[in-house]
């Protein structure tokens, strides 16, 4: 059927489908079990005032799916956004990564303790012999971008960007700061996940994680996949117009970039947005990361492509027992989990505490007080547990808003969730 339109929040976020300027009409899908409505209320309220356009939710509780949605639409053909659609969540994919260091090192494959080049010898260059596995793990390796300029399809290239990193010097003293090594993670983790496991680092993923839990989850999507994705759309903040690229047809220039704004902000050549665009700046045009080349590579900080039903599914294993499956055991957890840093960062406005390749609660990485963990991420995207209250969830989207680590659309189903979760 055709679906319905009407204006919502303020107005069509830039690049949004649309017809004749208006938004779609959301349409929830899914279910939610009694005494759980006021998270769906939360999820109804994101499509009318937070800007979503297309997003997924999911809650469980002891093990036990409780709310399960979907709503909106996928793409500007008007196609629904159901439990069939699949969605790119960058830095979410983190907890994903984590979670496969954490399970070698539970088996006592991997020593969190030992130098990374134990696993790595090329990693032992440039002033990095004695860098530990757990470094790289809470962001205290100071290697949040190689050395040099990168193309787009060398970033794409598992070995040319691990080669490139064990080349490469840190950026700080490692073990003396710590800062968001928001692309680089991925492959600094990841590689040392596949030397000890002896299987690419999206194969193990499958194997370990997807295949026992029944997830769609890939870091590295399948070609025959493909087809379910959800494009991502650059929606800036609601409530705030976009810019008019200024000058007339002829002689105007586009609007900043991100990575423009940062350099205006905190200077040319600023970590964060070395960080952000790692490495070596192949991914300063944000727009790659709806390609399918992309998501076909292998990047563990940032294409892992899944839903919320999975997404949670994976959290719900680390806390609980999911249909006979647990992936974390409890003393395995307790250390995941166990915060590493906090306090100001070497990359500006990035102050997170980080536990060993989650984020842990506060201010500025706000999930479910306590010892709640997990990690967003860039654009709005959420997977999170709470080991206390054996409740784990998932949120994700196509919208993306201007955010690091949530926003009100996270804010408003994490209270919701809070609410109902003793």
């Amino acid at each position: 059927p055709t679906p319905r339109y009407r204006r919502v929040g303020a107005g069509p976020p830039t690049g949004a489908p649309a017809i004749d300027g208006e938004v779609p009409m959301s349409e929830i899908r899914g279910t939610v079990e009694a005494g759980y409505e006021p998270v769906r209320e939360a999820f109804e309220r994101n499509f009318v005032e937070n800007g979503d356009i297309g997003a997924g939710f999911c809650l469980y509780v002891d093990g036990a799916k409780v709310v399960d949605l979907t709503g909106g639409v996928r793409d500007t053909d008007g196609t629904a956004y159901d439990d069939t659609t699949l969605q790119l969540v960058f830095s979410s994919t983190k907890g994903v990564t984590a979670t496969c260091a954490h399970l070698l090192a539970q088996r006592g494959e991997l020593d969190l303790d030992a130098p990374v080049a134990d696993y790595w010898p090329e990693f032992s260059t440039a002033g990095k012999a004695d860098i530990p596995v757990r470094w790289l793990l809470s962001h205290q390796a100071g290697l949040v971008d190689d050395d040099r300029a990168m193309t787009g399809e060398e970033a794409l290239d598992w070995t040319t960007i691990c080669d490139a990193l064990a080349d490469s010097p840190p950026l700080w003293e490692p073990g003396t700061g710590y800062g968001y090594h928001a692309v680089t993670y991925g492959w600094l983790v990841g590689e040392v996940v596949r030397r000890v496991a002896g299987v690419d680092f999206g194969e193990f993923v499958r194997r370990e994680i997807s295949e026992p839990l029944g997830l769609d989850l890939w870091v590295g999507l399948p070609d025959d996949e493909q087809h379910r994705v959800s494009p991502l759309i650059n929606s800036g903040m609601p409530g705030l117009p976009t810019p008019e690229p200024a000058g007339d047809a002829d002689s105007r220039t586009d609007a900043p970039s991100l990575v423009g704004m940062l350099d205006m902000l905190l200077g040319e050549g600023n970590l964060l947005g070395r960080a952000l665009t790692a490495p070596g700046g192949a991914f300063t045009d944000d727009q790659v990361w709806n390609e399918a080349r992309v998501r076909s590579a292998q990047i563990p900080a940032a294409n892992g492509v899944t839903n919320a039903a999975s997404l949670a599914r994976m959290y719900a294993a680390l806390v609980s027992e999911v249909d006979g499956v647990r992936l974390l055991d409890a003393d395995t957890l307790e250390r995941a989990i166990t915060p590493q840093v906090s306090g100001p960062s070497t990359v500006p406005l990035l102050d997170i505490p980080f536990a060993l390749g989650f984020m842990t609660h506060s201010p500025l990485s706000p999930l479910l007080d306590g010892r709640s963990f997990g990690h967003y991420g860039a654009g709005g995207s959420l997977g999170f547990a709470d080991p206390d209250r054996r409740v784990a969830g998932a949120y994700v989207m196509n919208a993306a808003q201007l955010a690091i680590a949530g926003d009100a659309r996270t804010l408003g189903l994490l209270a919701a969730v809070d609410q109902v979760v003793n």
